[in-house]
Protein backbone atom coordinates (compact mmCIF):
# COMPACT_ATOMS: atom_id res chain seq x y z
CA UNK A 1 0.00 0.00 0.00
CA UNK A 2 1.58 3.56 -1.12
CA UNK A 3 1.86 6.27 1.50
CA UNK A 4 0.56 9.45 0.03
CA UNK A 5 2.41 12.10 2.19
CA UNK A 6 1.90 15.71 1.79
CA UNK A 7 5.11 17.71 1.84
CA UNK A 8 4.67 21.34 3.36
CA UNK A 9 6.65 24.66 2.27
CA UNK A 10 8.34 24.59 5.55
CA UNK A 11 9.77 20.89 5.40
CA UNK A 12 10.99 21.81 1.43
CA UNK A 13 12.79 25.06 2.08
CA UNK A 14 14.57 23.35 4.61
CA UNK A 15 15.60 20.81 2.20
CA UNK A 16 16.27 22.84 -0.56
CA UNK A 17 18.93 25.12 1.70
CA UNK A 18 20.73 21.60 2.84
CA UNK A 19 21.29 20.78 -0.43
CA UNK A 20 22.12 24.29 -1.70
CA UNK A 21 24.64 24.56 1.31
CA UNK A 22 26.34 21.36 -0.65
CA UNK A 23 26.71 23.07 -3.68
CA UNK A 24 27.61 26.20 -2.74
CA UNK A 25 30.08 28.90 -0.60
CA UNK A 26 27.29 30.41 0.91
CA UNK A 27 27.86 33.33 3.92
CA UNK A 28 24.90 33.05 6.40
CA UNK A 29 21.68 34.78 5.94
CA UNK A 30 18.76 36.17 8.07
CA UNK A 31 15.81 38.40 6.55
CA UNK A 32 12.59 39.21 8.38
CA UNK A 33 10.63 39.81 5.35
CA UNK A 34 7.60 37.10 5.63
CA UNK A 35 5.21 38.10 8.01
CA UNK A 36 3.78 34.70 9.02
CA UNK A 37 7.88 33.32 9.31
CA UNK A 38 8.17 33.12 13.16
CA UNK A 39 11.80 33.80 14.06
CA UNK A 40 12.47 31.28 15.99
CA UNK A 41 11.09 28.56 13.68
CA UNK A 42 13.41 26.02 12.53
CA UNK A 43 12.91 26.86 8.84
CA UNK A 44 12.98 30.79 9.28
CA UNK A 45 16.58 31.59 7.88
CA UNK A 46 15.65 28.97 5.31
CA UNK A 47 12.76 30.51 4.07
CA UNK A 48 14.38 33.90 3.97
CA UNK A 49 17.16 32.32 2.14
CA UNK A 50 15.52 30.82 -0.99
CA UNK A 51 13.75 34.47 -1.16
CA UNK A 52 16.57 35.94 -1.70
CA UNK A 53 17.93 33.39 -4.47
CA UNK A 54 14.97 34.08 -6.40
CA UNK A 55 13.57 30.55 -5.56
CA UNK A 56 10.39 31.53 -4.06
CA UNK A 57 8.48 35.20 -3.72
CA UNK A 58 5.83 33.27 -1.33
CA UNK A 59 2.57 33.19 -1.39
CA UNK A 60 1.53 36.89 -2.03
CA UNK A 61 2.47 39.82 -0.67
CA UNK A 62 4.63 39.30 2.52
CA UNK A 63 3.16 35.78 3.20
CA UNK A 64 4.97 32.25 2.50
CA UNK A 65 2.43 30.16 4.00
CA UNK A 66 4.92 27.28 5.60
CA UNK A 67 1.67 25.00 6.10
CA UNK A 68 0.66 24.84 2.62
CA UNK A 69 1.05 21.76 0.72
CA UNK A 70 3.75 21.90 -2.62
CA UNK A 71 2.14 20.76 -6.04
CA UNK A 72 4.55 19.08 -8.83
CA UNK A 73 4.14 22.27 -10.23
CA UNK A 74 5.98 24.51 -7.66
CA UNK A 75 8.69 21.85 -7.16
CA UNK A 76 9.54 21.80 -10.42
CA UNK A 77 9.41 25.96 -10.95
CA UNK A 78 11.92 25.78 -7.56
CA UNK A 79 14.63 22.82 -8.93
CA UNK A 80 14.47 25.10 -11.74
CA UNK A 81 15.69 28.10 -10.47
CA UNK A 82 17.99 26.96 -7.69
CA UNK A 83 19.99 25.04 -9.99
CA UNK A 84 21.07 28.45 -11.34
CA UNK A 85 21.86 30.17 -8.23
CA UNK A 86 25.30 28.97 -8.51
CA UNK A 87 25.43 31.16 -12.00
CA UNK A 88 24.64 34.00 -10.36
CA UNK A 89 27.95 36.51 -9.67
CA UNK A 90 27.60 38.83 -6.72
CA UNK A 91 27.83 42.23 -8.84
CA UNK A 92 28.15 43.63 -11.97
CA UNK A 93 31.27 45.92 -13.29
CA UNK A 94 30.82 48.70 -15.95
CA UNK A 95 32.80 51.86 -16.52
CA UNK A 96 31.08 54.51 -17.51
CA UNK A 97 33.14 57.49 -18.50
CA UNK A 98 36.25 57.37 -19.31
CA UNK A 99 37.08 60.34 -21.64
CA UNK A 100 39.56 61.96 -19.37
CA UNK A 101 40.49 61.57 -15.55
CA UNK A 102 37.41 61.63 -14.70
CA UNK A 103 35.00 60.00 -11.85
CA UNK A 104 36.69 61.12 -7.91
CA UNK A 105 34.62 62.84 -5.78
CA UNK A 106 31.61 60.38 -6.54
CA UNK A 107 27.87 60.84 -5.14
CA UNK A 108 25.33 58.30 -5.91
CA UNK A 109 21.51 58.77 -5.78
CA UNK A 110 18.24 56.98 -7.06
CA UNK A 111 16.01 59.29 -9.00
CA UNK A 112 12.33 59.50 -9.16
CA UNK A 113 12.72 57.63 -12.55
CA UNK A 114 14.61 54.45 -10.97
CA UNK A 115 17.86 55.08 -12.41
CA UNK A 116 20.41 56.14 -9.90
CA UNK A 117 22.30 59.55 -10.82
CA UNK A 118 26.01 60.31 -10.08
CA UNK A 119 27.88 63.57 -9.76
CA UNK A 120 31.68 63.18 -9.85
CA UNK A 121 34.49 65.57 -10.56
CA UNK A 122 36.65 66.26 -13.85
CA UNK A 123 40.01 66.07 -12.90
CA UNK A 124 41.72 66.88 -16.44
CA UNK A 125 39.09 69.84 -17.27
CA UNK A 126 38.10 71.00 -13.61
CA UNK A 127 34.47 70.45 -14.23
CA UNK A 128 31.39 69.44 -12.47
CA UNK A 129 29.80 66.59 -14.41
CA UNK A 130 27.00 64.18 -13.75
CA UNK A 131 25.77 60.91 -15.40
CA UNK A 132 22.19 59.73 -15.89
CA UNK A 133 22.29 55.92 -16.11
CA UNK A 134 20.25 54.22 -18.73
CA UNK A 135 18.96 51.71 -16.34
CA UNK A 136 19.05 50.34 -12.96
CA UNK A 137 21.85 48.73 -13.15
CA UNK A 138 23.63 51.36 -14.35
CA UNK A 139 24.97 49.80 -17.61
CA UNK A 140 25.49 52.42 -19.17
CA UNK A 141 24.83 56.03 -18.46
CA UNK A 142 25.06 59.46 -20.66
CA UNK A 143 27.05 62.24 -19.11
CA UNK A 144 26.68 65.59 -18.87
CA UNK A 145 29.09 68.67 -17.51
CA UNK A 146 27.15 70.76 -15.25
CA UNK A 147 29.86 73.36 -14.48
CA UNK A 148 32.92 74.57 -16.30
CA UNK A 149 33.55 77.90 -15.02
CA UNK A 150 36.72 77.41 -13.32
CA UNK A 151 38.27 74.53 -11.18
CA UNK A 152 34.31 73.37 -9.95
CA UNK A 153 33.13 70.10 -8.81
CA UNK A 154 35.14 68.61 -6.33
CA UNK A 155 33.71 67.08 -3.02
CA UNK A 156 30.02 66.92 -4.90
CA UNK A 157 27.47 65.32 -2.87
CA UNK A 158 23.94 64.57 -4.72
CA UNK A 159 20.55 63.95 -3.49
CA UNK A 160 16.83 63.94 -4.51
CA UNK A 161 15.01 67.10 -3.93
CA UNK A 162 11.28 66.98 -2.41
CA UNK A 163 10.31 68.34 -6.44
CA UNK A 164 11.89 64.89 -8.09
CA UNK A 165 15.43 66.88 -9.29
CA UNK A 166 18.85 66.54 -8.30
CA UNK A 167 20.65 68.87 -5.98
CA UNK A 168 24.29 68.48 -6.02
CA UNK A 169 26.68 70.34 -3.21
CA UNK A 170 30.12 71.17 -4.69
CA UNK A 171 33.75 73.09 -4.24
CA UNK A 172 34.58 76.08 -6.30
CA UNK A 173 38.11 75.89 -6.12
CA UNK A 174 38.83 79.14 -7.90
CA UNK A 175 36.78 80.90 -5.69
CA UNK A 176 36.87 79.12 -2.63
CA UNK A 177 32.81 78.85 -3.07
CA UNK A 178 29.97 76.47 -1.80
CA UNK A 179 27.97 76.07 -4.46
CA UNK A 180 24.64 74.03 -5.63
CA UNK A 181 23.59 72.86 -8.71
CA UNK A 182 19.89 71.83 -9.51
CA UNK A 183 18.89 70.59 -12.20
CA UNK A 184 16.49 71.06 -14.33
CA UNK A 185 14.95 67.53 -15.39
CA UNK A 186 15.43 64.31 -14.07
CA UNK A 187 18.34 62.92 -16.24
CA UNK A 188 20.02 66.14 -15.47
CA UNK A 189 20.96 67.48 -19.19
CA UNK A 190 20.90 70.97 -17.45
CA UNK A 191 21.05 72.71 -14.08
CA UNK A 192 20.98 76.28 -12.39
CA UNK A 193 23.75 76.80 -10.56
CA UNK A 194 24.49 79.02 -7.41
CA UNK A 195 26.80 80.32 -4.54
CA UNK A 196 25.68 79.51 -1.02
CA UNK A 197 28.50 80.25 0.74
CA UNK A 198 31.86 82.23 0.13
CA UNK A 199 32.62 83.61 2.80
CA UNK A 200 36.68 82.59 2.96
CA UNK A 201 37.39 79.49 1.96
CA UNK A 202 34.19 76.95 1.98
CA UNK A 203 32.62 74.65 0.58
CA UNK A 204 35.80 71.68 1.28
CA UNK A 205 33.53 67.92 2.25
CA UNK A 206 30.43 69.25 1.27
CA UNK A 207 27.74 66.67 1.90
CA UNK A 208 23.80 67.51 1.58
CA UNK A 209 20.45 65.77 2.12
CA UNK A 210 16.82 67.12 2.73
CA UNK A 211 15.70 68.20 5.73
CA UNK A 212 12.02 67.03 6.55
CA UNK A 213 10.88 70.82 5.45
CA UNK A 214 11.49 69.45 2.17
CA UNK A 215 14.46 71.63 1.72
CA UNK A 216 18.33 70.92 1.46
CA UNK A 217 20.42 70.82 4.22
CA UNK A 218 24.59 70.94 3.44
CA UNK A 219 27.26 70.18 5.80
CA UNK A 220 31.12 71.83 4.99
CA UNK A 221 34.08 72.80 6.05
CA UNK A 222 35.01 76.27 6.77
CA UNK A 223 38.57 76.12 5.47
CA UNK A 224 39.23 79.72 6.31
CA UNK A 225 38.22 79.15 10.08
CA UNK A 226 38.90 75.18 10.38
CA UNK A 227 35.11 74.75 11.26
CA UNK A 228 32.13 72.70 10.82
CA UNK A 229 29.31 74.54 9.18
CA UNK A 230 26.16 73.86 7.80
CA UNK A 231 23.84 75.74 5.03
CA UNK A 232 20.32 75.49 5.02
CA UNK A 233 18.51 75.93 1.41
CA UNK A 234 15.91 78.91 1.31
CA UNK A 235 14.11 77.33 -1.00
CA UNK A 236 13.65 73.98 -3.95
CA UNK A 237 16.53 75.32 -5.83
CA UNK A 238 18.63 76.32 -3.06
CA UNK A 239 19.34 79.32 -5.16
CA UNK A 240 20.24 80.76 -1.82
CA UNK A 241 21.24 79.39 2.06
CA UNK A 242 21.18 80.48 5.76
CA UNK A 243 24.77 79.68 7.06
CA UNK A 244 25.63 78.64 11.08
CA UNK A 245 28.86 77.13 12.18
CA UNK A 246 28.29 74.31 14.26
CA UNK A 247 31.80 73.71 15.93
CA UNK A 248 34.65 75.55 16.25
CA UNK A 249 36.27 73.90 18.85
CA UNK A 250 40.12 73.56 17.38
CA UNK A 251 40.49 71.97 13.67
CA UNK A 252 37.04 69.92 12.56
CA UNK A 253 34.30 69.33 10.22
CA UNK A 254 36.27 67.12 7.82
CA UNK A 255 35.14 63.92 6.04
CA UNK A 256 31.76 65.47 7.39
CA UNK A 257 28.65 63.26 6.23
CA UNK A 258 24.77 64.08 6.80
CA UNK A 259 21.79 62.53 7.15
CA UNK A 260 18.32 62.94 8.65
CA UNK A 261 17.58 61.37 12.08
CA UNK A 262 14.26 59.07 12.81
CA UNK A 263 13.59 62.66 14.86
CA UNK A 264 13.43 64.73 11.85
CA UNK A 265 16.99 66.34 12.83
CA UNK A 266 20.15 66.48 10.99
CA UNK A 267 22.90 64.26 12.14
CA UNK A 268 26.71 64.93 10.92
CA UNK A 269 29.29 62.65 11.02
CA UNK A 270 32.90 64.48 11.25
CA UNK A 271 36.55 64.44 12.42
CA UNK A 272 37.94 66.22 14.62
CA UNK A 273 41.44 66.56 13.27
CA UNK A 274 42.62 68.34 16.53
CA UNK A 275 42.28 65.38 18.66
CA UNK A 276 41.82 62.75 15.42
CA UNK A 277 38.78 61.29 17.13
CA UNK A 278 34.99 60.94 15.86
CA UNK A 279 32.33 63.18 16.44
CA UNK A 280 28.84 63.79 15.66
CA UNK A 281 26.87 67.16 15.73
CA UNK A 282 23.20 66.67 16.67
CA UNK A 283 21.01 69.27 14.79
CA UNK A 284 18.70 70.79 17.48
CA UNK A 285 15.91 72.06 14.97
CA UNK A 286 15.01 71.68 11.18
CA UNK A 287 17.29 74.63 10.01
CA UNK A 288 20.17 73.27 11.94
CA UNK A 289 20.94 76.78 13.55
CA UNK A 290 22.89 75.68 16.24
CA UNK A 291 23.62 71.31 17.42
CA UNK A 292 24.79 69.58 20.55
CA UNK A 293 28.35 67.60 19.80
CA UNK A 294 29.83 64.33 21.37
CA UNK A 295 32.82 62.80 20.50
CA UNK A 296 31.72 59.08 19.76
CA UNK A 297 35.33 57.38 19.55
CA UNK A 298 38.62 58.80 20.82
CA UNK A 299 40.01 55.34 20.16
CA UNK A 300 43.25 56.26 18.76
CA UNK A 301 43.54 57.97 15.38
CA UNK A 302 39.94 57.65 13.88
CA UNK A 303 37.34 59.52 12.38
CA UNK A 304 38.44 59.69 8.37
CA UNK A 305 36.31 59.18 5.99
CA UNK A 306 32.87 59.22 7.22
CA UNK A 307 29.80 58.33 6.18
CA UNK A 308 26.33 58.35 7.95
CA UNK A 309 22.93 56.41 7.61
CA UNK A 310 20.23 55.58 9.43
CA UNK A 311 19.21 51.96 10.47
CA UNK A 312 16.08 49.77 10.90
CA UNK A 313 16.41 50.50 14.47
CA UNK A 314 16.30 54.47 13.56
CA UNK A 315 19.53 55.04 15.27
CA UNK A 316 22.52 56.09 13.56
CA UNK A 317 25.02 54.30 11.75
CA UNK A 318 28.64 55.40 11.17
CA UNK A 319 31.61 53.61 8.68
CA UNK A 320 34.79 55.20 8.68
CA UNK A 321 38.48 55.22 9.15
CA UNK A 322 41.03 54.12 12.31
CA UNK A 323 44.27 55.82 10.40
CA UNK A 324 46.24 54.69 13.49
CA UNK A 325 45.60 50.78 12.87
CA UNK A 326 44.75 51.49 9.03
CA UNK A 327 41.06 49.78 10.03
CA UNK A 328 37.78 50.13 9.01
CA UNK A 329 35.33 50.52 11.93
CA UNK A 330 31.65 51.25 12.28
CA UNK A 331 30.07 53.34 15.49
CA UNK A 332 26.66 52.32 16.18
CA UNK A 333 24.62 55.26 17.94
CA UNK A 334 23.02 54.82 21.07
CA UNK A 335 20.06 57.06 21.26
CA UNK A 336 19.30 59.44 18.39
CA UNK A 337 21.12 62.18 18.79
CA UNK A 338 23.88 60.27 18.72
CA UNK A 339 25.35 61.20 22.29
CA UNK A 340 27.51 57.80 22.72
CA UNK A 341 27.76 55.38 20.56
CA UNK A 342 29.12 51.68 20.07
CA UNK A 343 32.21 51.48 18.20
CA UNK A 344 33.30 47.74 16.63
CA UNK A 345 36.11 46.93 14.04
CA UNK A 346 35.15 45.30 10.81
CA UNK A 347 37.92 44.47 8.82
CA UNK A 348 42.15 44.70 9.94
CA UNK A 349 43.06 42.79 6.95
CA UNK A 350 45.70 45.25 5.84
CA UNK A 351 45.50 48.55 5.12
CA UNK A 352 41.62 49.08 4.95
CA UNK A 353 38.86 52.09 5.10
CA UNK A 354 39.54 55.03 3.54
CA UNK A 355 36.78 55.93 0.89
CA UNK A 356 33.69 54.63 3.39
CA UNK A 357 30.58 54.98 2.43
CA UNK A 358 27.23 53.32 4.19
CA UNK A 359 23.59 52.78 3.45
CA UNK A 360 21.28 50.59 4.73
CA UNK A 361 19.89 47.65 2.88
CA UNK A 362 16.58 46.71 1.87
CA UNK A 363 17.55 44.21 4.50
CA UNK A 364 17.26 46.96 7.54
CA UNK A 365 21.24 46.06 7.17
CA UNK A 366 24.18 48.54 6.63
CA UNK A 367 26.10 48.05 3.94
CA UNK A 368 29.18 49.54 3.41
CA UNK A 369 31.66 50.48 0.35
CA UNK A 370 35.61 51.13 1.14
CA UNK A 371 39.26 51.35 -0.21
CA UNK A 372 41.23 48.36 0.35
CA UNK A 373 44.05 48.84 -2.35
CA UNK A 374 41.04 47.38 -4.01
CA UNK A 375 36.73 47.65 -3.70
CA UNK A 376 35.59 46.22 -0.76
CA UNK A 377 31.99 45.30 0.61
CA UNK A 378 30.64 44.83 4.10
CA UNK A 379 27.84 43.95 4.99
CA UNK A 380 26.37 44.52 8.55
CA UNK A 381 25.28 40.87 10.51
CA UNK A 382 22.92 42.97 12.41
CA UNK A 383 21.55 46.38 13.09
CA UNK A 384 24.28 47.44 15.48
CA UNK A 385 26.97 46.26 12.73
CA UNK A 386 28.69 44.42 15.92
CA UNK A 387 30.03 41.33 12.87
CA UNK A 388 29.49 41.86 9.09
CA UNK A 389 30.34 39.85 5.74
CA UNK A 390 33.46 41.46 3.94
CA UNK A 391 33.61 40.62 -0.23
CA UNK A 392 35.90 42.14 -2.59
CA UNK A 393 33.82 43.69 -5.28
CA UNK A 394 36.74 44.91 -8.25
CA UNK A 395 40.26 44.32 -8.14
CA UNK A 396 41.24 45.22 -11.06
CA UNK A 397 43.95 47.45 -10.68
CA UNK A 398 43.92 50.37 -7.69
CA UNK A 399 39.82 50.75 -7.62
CA UNK A 400 37.46 51.48 -5.05
CA UNK A 401 38.71 55.09 -4.48
CA UNK A 402 36.04 57.73 -3.69
CA UNK A 403 33.06 55.19 -3.34
CA UNK A 404 29.72 56.29 -2.78
CA UNK A 405 26.66 53.80 -2.17
CA UNK A 406 23.12 53.69 -2.11
CA UNK A 407 20.16 51.28 -2.99
CA UNK A 408 18.93 51.45 -5.62
CA UNK A 409 14.98 50.65 -7.07
CA UNK A 410 16.04 47.15 -7.50
CA UNK A 411 16.54 47.38 -3.48
CA UNK A 412 20.10 46.23 -4.50
CA UNK A 413 23.30 48.16 -3.40
CA UNK A 414 24.72 50.54 -6.24
CA UNK A 415 28.38 51.97 -5.81
CA UNK A 416 30.24 54.27 -7.83
CA UNK A 417 33.84 54.73 -7.79
CA UNK A 418 37.23 55.97 -9.18
CA UNK A 419 39.66 53.70 -10.36
CA UNK A 420 43.74 54.53 -11.05
CA UNK A 421 42.97 54.93 -14.73
CA UNK A 422 41.09 57.68 -13.60
CA UNK A 423 38.25 56.16 -15.20
CA UNK A 424 34.11 56.63 -13.17
CA UNK A 425 33.05 53.48 -12.16
CA UNK A 426 29.61 51.27 -10.82
CA UNK A 427 29.49 48.22 -9.08
CA UNK A 428 25.46 46.81 -8.95
CA UNK A 429 25.29 44.04 -6.43
CA UNK A 430 22.89 41.30 -7.98
CA UNK A 431 22.13 40.07 -3.97
CA UNK A 432 21.63 41.92 -0.65
CA UNK A 433 24.90 40.60 0.66
CA UNK A 434 26.87 41.64 -3.08
CA UNK A 435 28.34 37.92 -2.64
CA UNK A 436 29.49 36.22 -5.42
CA UNK A 437 28.00 32.45 -4.86
CA UNK A 438 30.46 29.75 -6.16
CA UNK A 439 29.79 25.69 -7.11
CA UNK A 440 31.66 23.96 -4.30
CA UNK A 441 34.18 21.47 -5.18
Amino acid sequence: MVNHRTLRRSFIVTVFVAFSLMLFSLGAFAFHDFSDVDSAAFYHDDAHWLKEMGITLGCGGTLFCPNDPVTRGQMAAFLHRASRVHELPGFSLTTLDSAASVGTYTSVAIGVDGRPLISYYDNTNGDLKVAHCNDLACSASTPTTLDSAGNVGSFTSITIGADGMGLISYLDSTNGDLKVAHCSNTACSAATLATVDSLGFVGMFASITIGTDGLGLISYIDGSNSDLKVAHCSNAACTAATGATLDSGGDVGSYNSITIGADGMGLISYLDSTNIDLKVAHCSNTTCSAATLATVDSTGSVGLYTSITIGADGLGLISYYASGNGDLKVAHCSDAACSAATPTTLDSMGTVGAFSAITTGADGLGLISYFAGNLKVAHCGDSACSTATLTTVDSAGLVGLYTSITIGADGLGLISYNDDSGALKVAHCSNTFCLPYHRGR
